[in-house]
């Protein structure tokens, strides 16, 4: 495993108690992410992979739309977590930089890509591409900038080691048209965040 996965991995380990508290209840006070996902969700018949899943709670509010949908994170403390606080529904340790092994209709990756360094990002999509059924859709969402930041402690002060990389939606966009995506829509969240829907071509 990459150094960078492994610090990833183990920084969500480190605080995925405190991540989740942070998280519990967040949509509510976010209508234009509550819409993208409603649009996903009208947009998409068949199953999902929600790619970098963490604690599990974007993971339920795609099955509270009515989707068939699954967890996938690189961190067992968030699968575990995960598990333990929606039983009902499934979820697996996996990484983004390994073929997902599934067939799907939707993806969803929000928030996820941010710690994939830029020379990873192209074979990160293929995986995605791979994965999704002709006509599929991937929902992205994402920090829009042009810097990396070095992330050394993170949700209720407890230690890091992740670079958090933002990044324009045209670069993106470039990136997914090379392996195969249309990009369809894109969503602008205020000044630093974005959301991409792109269709398996």
């Amino acid at each position: 495993m990459s150094d960078w996965l492994t610090d990833t991995r183990d920084s969500y380990d480190t605080v995925a108690e405190s991540y989740a508290e942070y998280t519990r209840g967040l949509l509510a006070d976010l209508p234009y992410v509550r819409a993208a996902l409603k649009m996903f969700a009208d947009l998409v018949d068949g199953p999902v992979v929600d790619v970098g899943c963490g604690p599990g709670e974007v993971t339920a509010y795609l099955h509270g739309l009515g989707m068939d949908v699954f967890g996938i994170d690189l961190s067992p403390g968030m699968i575990e977590l995960a598990r333990r606080t929606h039983p009902a529904l499934r979820f697996e340790v996996g990484s983004m930089t390994e073929p997902l092994g599934v067939a799907v209709a939707g993806i969803l990756a929000w928030w996820s890509l941010i710690h994939v360094p830029d020379d990873e990002v192209p074979t990160v999509f293929k995986h995605f591409h791979d994965a999704l059924q002709p006509n599929g859709l991937l929902q992205l969402g994402f920090h829009v900038g042009d810097r990396t930041n070095r992330k050394t402690q993170g949700y209720g002060g407890h230690p890091m080691r992740v670079n958090v990389h933002l990044r324009r939606p045209e670069r993106v966009a470039e990136w997914l048209e090379a392996v195969g995506f249309t990009v369809e829509a894109q969503l602008l969240l205020g000044a630093d965040g974005a959301v991409l829907f792109a269709r398996r071509r």
